[in-house]
C-alpha cells in the first residue's frame, strides 16, 4: 500500500518492537540477543514467542505468527494494515498516514460507528415510547434503576419488523450500511428486517467510547436469550467485552467476569464497577489481554454447574498466560450475582469476593472432589494427580505451601509429595530438552510455509533462495553478485517477490532491515518471512555462502527444466568460483 516516501521506515524506526510488544507481552526471558515471553496468540506454558530487537521482528516458534511491528499491531489489535499504521503513528507522535485512499473508503469505519451510535440513540429513546414498555417492565423486575440504565445506554428494540430500519433510513443511512453493521437481516425473499426485535438492548462500547455493536436480551420467549451483533468491520465478539468502557475506570484493583449482561449491570449498580461480561462466547485470549491492560486481578463469577466449572478451569489457564491472578467466586443461596445481591446485599457480596479462593485453591479443590480419601487406591490416585498439578507450578514456595496442605489431608508427608512433583517436572523438562535437541540436529532446510498459496514446490532451491535474502539483508554489498538472477532462477514466486523488494531497496539506498522487508509483504508473507529471517548467516563467510546458494539455484533450475546432465554440472562446478567476480 502506497504511503509517503520513507513514512513506514520512519514509523518503524520510532516504534521499537521490544517496547511495543512489551506493552502486551511480558518479555522476561533472554536467549542470545532475543527476548522471549508467552505467546499472546496461542496458549502455551513455556515461552516460545521471540522478539529480536536487533532485527526488529517477532516470531512464535509455537504457532508461527511473526513479522514486524506493524504486523504485530494488526494481529493483536485486530486492525487493518492502514489502521495499524495509524495506531502506531499516534503512539509515536507522527502525523497520520496519507495513503491516497478515497475518502468514501477511508471513512467506511467511521460511517459504521456513526450508524451504531444513532442506533443506540434510537433504542434508548424507545424506552420513553409505548413500544418500549416491555423493556421498562423487565428493568423494573430486575430492579435496574433509571440512572444506571442511562449510564449503560440501555434501550429497547420494539416488537416489530422494521422500526430501526425506517428510523435509520430517515437518518440517511442505506440498507447496505445497516446490513454491514449487522443491524438488519435479509429474508429469503430479498426484503430486509430488523435484527433485534422485542429485546432489552445493551450497546457494546469500546474503551474509546465508540459503539461497536449490540447485545439484546429477549423479553419474551424468543431464542436465543441473548442475541449479539455478528462480527462486522467494526465489531468482533472475541476481542471485546461488555462494559469494558466503564470497568476500565474501576478503582477497586480487580475485575469481575460475569456470564450475563444483567449481572454486570446489577453489580455496577451495587458499586462493583469492575464487572464485565464476554459476549456469548467462551473467554478468549484477546479478551484476557484486554483486561490485563487495566488490572492483574480477576474474579470469575461463573455458575456453579458443570458447564460453569469447566469454563472456570479453562479461563484460569488463559488468565495465567497473561500474568493475571485469578479468584473464583463461590455463590451459595443464589443462582447468580444479581440474585445474591438482591437477597443478601452488597456488603455480603463484597465479603464473598474477599473470601473467594485463588486459582490454585480452586483447582486443587476440584481435583480433590473427584476422589474418596478413605479408600487407599483413590487416595493414591488423588496424590498422583495433585503431584502432577504441583509439578506445573513454577514457584517453589507455592509448591511447598500446597504440598503441606495436601499432606494434612492425606497423611502423606509433604516431602514425598514434593519429591514426586519434582520427578514429574524433571521428566517433562528432559522431554522438552530432547525435543529441542532433535530440532537443532535436523539438517538445514527451507521452512515450508503454512499457507497453501505460499507452499514451496522445490524445497532445496527454496532453502537457497531464503539464504540469498538473509545474506543481502546482512551484507548489501553482496548485491552485485545476484544481478544475474531472474524470476526463472527462483522456484518460489513469494521468495522472488521478497528478493526484488530487497534489491530495489538496495538500489534506492533505502532503509534495509528485516522489518522494512516485512512492511512490504502481505501479512501471511511477513509471518513466514519472520521465520526465515530467524535462521542465522555468518558474515565472515557471506561471499562464499552467497556463491554456494547461487550455485544451488542454478542446479535446481536445470533439474526442474530437465536439463541437468553431466556437461551442465561440469560447467557449474567450473564456474563456481566466478560468482564473486559478477
Amino acid at each position: 500500500m502506497a504511503l509517503q516516501d520513507g513514512y513506514l521506515d520512519e514509523l518503524t524506526a520510532r516504534s521499537d518492537i521490544a517496547d511495543v510488544v512489551g506493552s502486551y507481552v511480558n518479555l522476561n526471558k533472554r536467549s542470545g540477543s532475543n527476548l522471549f515471553g508467552l505467546c499472546p496468540f496461542h496458549g502455551e506454558k513455556t515461552p516460545s514467542f521471540s522478539v529480536s530487537p536487533e532485527k526488529q521482528i517477532y516470531h512464535c516458534f509455537g504457532c508461527g505468527k511473526g513479522g514486524g511491528v506493524i504486523n504485530f499491531i494488526m494481529e493483536i489489535e485486530g486492525l487493518s494494515f492502514m489502521d495499524a499504521v495509524a495506531f502506531l503513528a499516534k503512539r509515536a507522535g507522527m502525523p497520520p498516514p496519507d495513503d491516497g485512499t478515497p475518502n468514501e473508503v477511508k471513512n467506511k469505519r467511521a460511517r459504521l460507528l456513526e450508524l451504531n451510535k444513532e442506533a443506540a440513540r434510537f433504542y434508548y429513546e424507545m424506552l420513553s415510547q409505548p413500544e418500549g414498555k416491555a423493556a421498562v417492565a423487565y428493568m423494573e423486575k430486575r430492579k435496574i434503576t433509571r440512572p444506571v440504565a442511562i449510564r449503560f445506554g440501555l434501550g429497547a428494540a420494539p416488537d416489530g419488523w422494521d422500526y430501526l430500519l425506517k428510523a435509520m433510513r430517515g437518518k440517511g443511512f442505506t440498507e447496505k450500511e445497516m446490513f454491514e453493521a449487522g443491524l438488519i437481516k435479509k429474508s429469503s425473499k430479498g426484503s430486509f428486517y430488523d435484527t433485534f426485535r422485542n429485546r432489552l438492548m445493551f450497546p457494546v462500547i469500546d474503551v474509546r467510547g465508540s459503539v461497536l455493536g449490540f447485545s439484546g436480551r429477549a423479553l419474551g420467549d424468543n431464542e436465543p436469550k441473548y442475541l449479539n451483533s455478528p462480527d462486522t468491520p467494526v465489531f468482533n465478539k472475541s476481542r471485546n467485552l461488555f462494559a469494558i468502557n466503564l470497568a476500565k475506570k474501576c478503582q477497586d484493583g480487580r475485575f469481575i467476569l460475569c456470564e450475563g449482561n444483567v449481572d454486570v449491570v446489577s453489580l455496577h449498580q451495587a458499586g462493583f464497577t469492575g464487572a464485565v461480561a464476554s459476549l456469548g462466547t467462551s473467554l478468549t485470549q484477546d479478551q484476557a489481554r484486554l483486561l490485563s491492560r487495566y488490572t492483574d486481578q480477576i474474579v470469575l463469577a461463573y455458575d456453579g454447574d458443570n458447564a460453569g466449572i469447566k469454563a472456570a478451569q479453562r479461563a484460569i489457564g488463559i488468565f495465567e498466560q497473561v500474568g493475571m491472578k485469578v479468584r473464583v467466586l463461590r455463590i451459595t443461596g443464589a443462582k447468580d450475582p444479581d440474585e445474591y445481591i438482591h437477597s443478601y446485599g452488597a456488603a455480603a457480596f463484597a465479603q464473598l469476593l474477599d473470601d473467594s479462593p485463588n486459582q490454585v485453591d480452586y483447582q486443587l479443590a476440584q481435583i480433590r472432589a473427584r476422589f474418596q480419601l478413605e479408600d487407599e487406591k483413590s487416595r493414591v490416585a488423588y496424590l498422583n494427580e495433585a503431584a502432577d498439578f504441583l509439578s506445573k507450578r513454577s514457584n517453589a514456595v507455592e509448591r511447598e505451601v500446597y504440598a503441606n496442605r495436601i499432606a494434612q489431608e492425606t497423611g502423606i508427608s509433604a516431602d514425598a509429595i514434593l519429591l514426586e512433583a519434582k520427578k514429574r517436572s524433571s521428566r517433562k523438562a528432559k522431554q522438552d530438552k530432547k525435543k529441542a535437541e532433535r530440532e537443532l540436529m535436523r539438517p538445514a532446510q527451507a521452512i515450508q510455509p503454512s499457507g497453501h498459496e505460499l507452499r514451496y514446490s522445490d524445497v532445496v532451491s527454496a532453502a537457497a533462495e531464503e539464504g540469498i535474502i538473509r545474506l543481502l539483508l546482512l551484507d548489501p554489498s553482496l548485491s552485485p553478485m545476484t544481478d544475474v538472477l531472474g524470476a526463472e532462477d527462483f522456484s518460489s514466486p513469494f521468495l522472488y517477490k521478497a528478493f526484488r523488494i530487497v534489491k530495489k531497496r538496495i538500489q534506492e539506498n533505502a532503509s534495509l532491515t528485516p522489518a522494512s522487508l516485512c512492511n512490504e509483504l502481505e501479512p501471511q508473507e511477513a509471518q513466514h518471512m519472520s521465520a526465515v529471517l530467524q535462521k542465522p548467516e555468518r558474515a565472515s563467510e557471506a561471499q562464499r555462502a552467497m556463491g554456494d546458494y547461487m550455485e544451488k539455484l542454478k542446479t535446481q533450475r536445470l533439474r526442474r527444466q530437465g536439463r541437468l546432465n553431466p556437461g551442465a554440472l561440469a560447467d557449474l562446478y567450473r564456474n563456481k568460483k566466478g560468482y564473486g567476480e559478477h
